[in-house]
This record gives C-alpha cells, structure tokens and sequence, in this order.
C-alpha cells in the first residue's frame, strides 16, 4: 500500500474508511462537504460502498483504488465518496436497489455514479481493472462516463430524475387490500421451502450457498404448527451438514459468512457478527426439537468464540473478521498436507488427516489472488467417526493447531460495535443462558446491554423518547439512526428479560419500542422507514422488507412488538405489528422466501401464545429452575414473563404459594399451578 497519500478518511471511525485514507484516491465520507464539492464544480460523484471485511473489496481497491493513474482521474474528473455499508445500510439499501433494478445483480464493493443532487445514473460491483470479456476496464469506464458527462450532462441529469422516479416507485410500500393473513401463507412457504431444499448436503438452494438461518428457523416452526416431522428432519441434516463442513471453523469457532459450494465445503472466510447470532438461535431450536447435545457443542462453540475474539473488554461485540490475512484469502484458516505431517506425531497425523479430509493437492485455491498459494485445506469434518482409542490423538493434533493458529497473522478485525448486530447476539446470549443454563453467557449478555445503554444510548429528556445511535468506535459513537438497530435491539432485550424476568429489562424494552414507533412508524400505511423523518442526506425514505443475510428492521420489529404487546398488554404495541404485517401481506403470499424473518411473525401472530407466569423471588433458586424449564420446551410462539413490573394486568393476579410457582396460560385460562419442573415441561408440550 502506498503511503505517499494521506487523505480525508484518515480522520473517520470506520475501519473500512481507514483502509482506504492512503489510497491516491481523494476520498470523501458521505457528508455535506462532498456534496457541496459536487454541486458548486458540478461533477458527477463517484460512490464506492462496501466493508472491511469484504475480499472483494479488497481486491479492487489493490487493483484500481491504489492505483496512481486512477486516483489522477478520479480527482480530476470526479467527486469521490466511500461508504461503509455497516455504518449506513440505508444509504446502500437505495444505490443497491438501483444496481440491483438496472443490472439484474448486487454485491460488494457497491460502485455508483451519482449526479451532484445523488440521483444515480450508471451502477455496478466489481470492475476489473484490465478490459475482458468484451468489457472495459475500470479505468476505461470512467473515462467513458467523464466523456459522458462533459457532452451529454443535460441528458444524463434528465435519466437520473427518471429513474430516480422508477427508483421512488420500485421502493413504495402501500398495503393491498384482499390479501388475508391465514395459516395457508405459511403452509405455501413451507412447500416453498421443501421444493427448494438440497436433500444430499441440506440447506434450502445451491451453490453459492448462505445458512440464511430465518429460512430453516421457519421450516422448524411450521413443521411444529402442521405435524410436518419430515420438515423437521430438514432443518436438522441442514445443521448437522453446516457443522461438519468448512463454513464452520473447526478449530477457532463460529461461522463463516457463506459456502462458494452446495457442500458447505469451501468458505468465503470472513465471519459476521449478525450470522453467528442467528446461528447461535438456530442451534438452540435446533438442540430443543431434537435433543443432540451435539447441536448444544454448537452454540457453545460459536459463543465462546465470540467471546474470547469478538469482544470488547467493557462488554460490546465486534463486526466481523476478516477473509483475508497477509493478502491471502484464508490463509489464517487453512493448512497444507507437509504443514500437518510435520508439525504432528505420526499417529496424530493419520486421524487428523482422516478426520479433516487433508490432501495433497488441498481442496481450495484463491483464485482472486494473482499468486495463490499451492496444496491449502480447508478443514471440515470428512469422516466423523473417531475410534475411540484414537479420540485423544484428535484432541492432541487439535491442540498442536490451535497453538501454531496463535502466532499466525490473524485476519483484520472490525472492531466497531452495532447498535444493530449487537442486538442480535445480545439475544443469542441471552437466550443461551436460559436454555443451556450457562451463567457466564447470562452475564455476557448483561453487560452487553450495560455497553449499548452507556455507550449508544442516550435519554429522553423532558417526557421525550429516548434515542439510540448505530455505531460506537474507539471511544466516540455515531449520530445515525436506523431502524434496525432500535428493531434488533428491542428483540434482544425482549429475550434477555424473558432469561431473567428482571422488571429493568422489561421497562427498557417499553422505552426502546416506544422510542421506535415515534421516530419510524407509517402509522398512515403501516411499516417503519429505515431512517426517522429529518435525515437530509438521503434521496428516498425506504421500508426495507426483504430478509437476507440478515433479517430486516420491520420483520425484527413486527415480531419484537407482537410479544412485547403479549408481555405488557399494550395495544400500541400489537397494532403497529399488525398493520406492519399487513403491509406486506401480499408480498409473503407471493414471494415468502423474501419475507422468511416476516413469516415467523406472522406465525406467532396467528396464535394466541402460551404465556408462561412465574411467580417469586427473582433470582432464587427455586425461581431460576422453573425458568430454566420454561425455556427448555421447543414452543416457538410461547412467551415468559413475571408477575411484576409493567407485565399484562392479568399476570400480575398471580401468585404462588410456594417460594415459586408457574403458571402456563392461554388467554385467561390457566392450567394447574405448579412448582414442579417436569410438570411444567409436560405442561408446555
């Protein structure tokens, strides 16, 4: 990398801004000076999105953006701006929408040419940095649109303001009438589902293939509302395949982000905090319906890997991690057969090589890099039957690895904390916690939300609603709102209250939602915006109802709010759920593999929950028990509440005789009170 350069960005908090304040490139941040920059000189900007962790991204700045030639001509005939799509997933949910409307295809690094008011004109991912395949190269295209823009401005601006109009139309939300919301929706998506499921490796689609936990999370719900064993079954080979292969890191823990294969095989290396979460969740249904302690090992693995390499030492959690390591994708995770065979024992060896499926010839190549390394495996686990005299030689190579992985250059770590993905994984720990009884994941989860509350959070003063910010970084956070981090972290305090019953949590969770309903509830049409009313750097407000990698804010919303409104027995609650719902009601009738995150919404929506009481000292040991038991019945449209604080006025009505007592409730009607464990079980089946 060159170093003669020091540009704007060196200033800016995002890790993937800062990879780029030495490139010749005169980078910008998204904000009013560049903007002014483009309108007083009027240039077109050139609007480059991605994230550090993102190989792809990485490439194309080593190829073009350190390039001396390029950063010439794009100081000269361009104002240039990068966005870390992390930090500001509203603003590429609208350029991203544009390529994805005008190309057929998305992706990162996100590339955009903007008129000066930011109306897109020309958009694609990845531009190589040498003409093939009968395109050109990156610097030819911009060469082609600076011509472009000399000589055709008027007619470039009058295209922008049209499909900017397109862009407003493609982006609109207005609930359709004569869509009802009935049990056959989610029968439909299940079918859905099970059509598109890979019987020979598990997971639901092809190759390239993403975990997408939401879809398989649904398909387990469904198949406990229709008796479906068969869908059941699915889901478990597909968790069973995911944790054999390399998307999982055998050694280290966790996930990768997705497999380039059908066989889970082959990973692209970098690990996001947001699918670890919803990982976590899916492991722990997926350990409730069958009762595999190997799914339990699971969770476990990806938790203590989140704590012991994601970690903030005052409690938040960290992005993601890196593909790449020295310039190498995977370097850091994979080992060639001479590698192994020297650094263990004969007899090591042979079970590892056996156990992990070592070759010589290696199973992946990283063909992105103009001089990939030669013979790399990537670990999975080829044959997972050990002998069990050969079970301490395992664990012994497993050992030697793990010390040599200590003292390789680890991958980059994006070290900024999420309002968003923290709440998410503060879910997963919390929920952790109860189910698997594990204390310290409990007290992860609490002094993650103590981090988010000191460091994000901020009061209402006055009577007003409180505000959350998005990101926090080296000691100073963010002024951005966005939806999804006050959606996301809503549900995981809802779930951390559900661990603990303590009232606190409950009463924040009310601020967090109320503060939520104020600054992005349609209360006209139903839905939440992804950005409050105000926020001037924007083209478009848009409601993001698509459900990807990650879930989106109104799918995490509308279930949050469903049973934070079965919990308090508001009805503000419960009703901006429900016309949310509404919105998209045709939408999950007819694209339900959009909207799988929605789906679980509507199915808790469509019941009346089992409410589960406990009644007693917070705390004790009797009451722990009983809470433990709530949680360990796979009954996804349940809730667990106490009979303090701002609970439902019907749950306060209950109280035990005994230092704790459970009552499991539908409606008004209870069934017999008990302090019993296994009758409480019983009672939830």
């Amino acid at each position: 990398m060159s170093v003669k350069h020091t540009n704007r960005l060196a200033k800016e908090k995002s890790p993937y801004l800062l990879q780029h304040a030495h490139n010749p490139v005169d980078w910008f941040a998204w904000n009013d000076e560049a903007f002014a920059k483009a309108r007083a000189e009027s240039k077109p900007v050139f609007l480059s999105i991605g994230y550090s962790t993102c190989h792809w991204c990485h490439v194309m700045e080593r190829e073009s953006f350190e390039d001396e030639k390029v950063g010439a001509f794009l100081r000269e005939h361009f104002v240039s701006i990068k966005v870390d799509r992390e930090e500001r997933p509203d603003v590429d949910k609208i350029y991203m929408t544009f390529v994805q409307s005008t190309t057929g295809s998305g992706g990162w690094p996100l590339n955009v040419f903007l008129t000066p008011e930011l109306k897109p004109f020309f958009g694609g991912t990845y531009f190589p940095p040498d003409a093939r395949y009968g395109r050109p190269s990156f610097l030819q295209l911009l060469e082609q649109i600076a011509n472009l823009w000399r000589e055709r401005k008027i007619e470039i601006a009058a295209s922008a303001d049209e499909l900017h109009a397109r862009l407003e139309l493609i982006t609109a939300r207005d609930a359709k009438e004569n869509s009802p919301l009935t049990p056959n929706v989610l029968r439909h998506a299940l079918e859905q589902f099970k059509a598109a499921y890979d019987s020979v490796n598990g997971g639901f689609g092809g190759a390239p293939k993403f975990p997408q936990p939401s879809i398989p999370s649904f398909v387990l719900r469904a198949a406990k509302r229709f008796g479906d064993d068969a869908s059941a079954k699915m889901v478990l080979q597909t968790c069973d395949r995911m944790n054999a292969g390399g998307i999982h890191d055998q050694l280290g823990g966790g996930f990768a982000r997705y497999a380039v294969d059908a066989e889970w095989l082959v990973p692209h290396f970098e690990k996001m905090l947001y699918d670890n979460a919803q990982l976590a969740q899916l492991y722990l249904d997926a350990f409730l319906v069958s009762g595999d302690a190997r799914h339990a090992e699971v969770v476990r693995d990806i938790l203590d890997y989140i704590l012991r390499d994601m970690t903030h030492p005052a409690g938040g959690f960290f992005s993601a991690e890196d593909a790449d390591s020295e310039g190498q994708e995977g370097k850091f995770y994979c080992w060639t057969h001479d590698e192994l065979s020297k650094l263990l024992s004969p007899e090591e060896f042979i079970v590892s090589a056996n156990y992990f499926g070592i070759t010589k010839e290696g199973n992946f190549v990283d063909h992105s890099h103009p001089n990939p390394l030669p013979g790399l495996n990537v670990l999975s686990i080829a044959k997972p039957k050990v002998a069990e005299a050969d079970l301490p030689l395992l664990a012994a190579a497993k050992n030697k690895m793990l010390a040599v992985c200590a003292k390789r250059i680890r991958p980059h770590l994006d070290d900024k904390i999420l309002a968003s993905w923290n709440g998410l994984m503060l879910g997963a720990f919390a929920r952790a916690s109860a189910v698997l009884g594990e204390e310290k994941y409990r007290a992860a989860a609490e002094k993650n939300l103590r981090f988010i509350q000191e460091k994000l959070w901020q009061f209402g003063l006055g009577g007003a609603s409180g505000t959350l910010f998005h990101r926090w970084r080296d000691g100073e956070r963010d002024q951005v709102q966005l939806l999804e981090g006050y959606a996301f972290q809503l549900s995981g305090v809802i779930t951390l209250y559900e661990a603990t019953l303590k009232p606190a949590h409950l009463d924040f969770a009310c601020e967090l939602a109320t503060a939520m309903l104020e600054k992005f509830y349609d209360a006209a049409n139903g839905g939440f915006w992804q950005s409050p009313a105000g926020t001037n750097d924007l083209i478009l407000r848009i409601k993001d109802d698509y459900d990807g990698a990650e879930p989106s804010g109104n799918s995490v919303a509308a279930l949050a709010l469903l049973k934070l409104g079965k919990i308090t027995g508001e009805p503000k609650f419960t009703a901006a759920a429900e016309q949310t719902l509404q919105l998209v009601a045709a939408r999950l009738q007819n694209q339900p593999a959009a909207l799988a995150f929605m789906l679980h919404a509507l199915d808790f929506w469509l019941d009346e929950p089992r409410r589960v009481v406990i009644a007693g000292n917070v705390g004790s040991a009797e009451f722990e028990k009983l809470l433990r038991a709530a949680h360990s019945v796979y009954q996804p449209n349940k809730i667990v509440l106490g009979n303090t604080g701002v609970v439902e006025p019907f749950a306060k009505t209950l109280s035990g005789k005994n230092s704790a007592t459970a009552f499991v409730c539908t409606g008004n009607a209870c069934q017999s009170p008990t302090g019993d464990v296994e009758t409480l079980r019983q009672q939830l089946l």
